[in-house]
């Protein structure tokens, strides 16, 4: 400018809002993400009641499936929150 101020800031640009339909699709996604966690409580719950030894694989089956669910709640938390 020719007085020397600098130049004005403008405030950063809000990104677009999400369409309804992809926060409804991100909900219904959460939701399927969420039924192998809650098949792998029940499992695990089943499991730990059982007097027999745990194999490997059904442990990591029951991580796995806790991972999965955790995502959907993660999911379902994103579409709900919004940006």
């Amino acid at each position: 400018m020719p007085d020397g101020s600098p130049p004005p800031v403008l405030p950063p640009r809000l990104p677009p809002p999400r369409s309804g339909c992809a926060t409804a699709f991100m909900v219904l996604i959460g939701l399927i993400l969420l039924l192998p966690g809650l098949c792998a409580i029940v499992f695990g719950v089943g499991s730990l009641s059982s007097s027999l030894r745990m194999e490997p694989v059904l442990v990591f089956l029951i991580l796995l499936g806790l991972m999965v669910g955790f995502a959907g709640i993660m999911l379902i938390r994103a579409a709900i929150k919004g940006r």
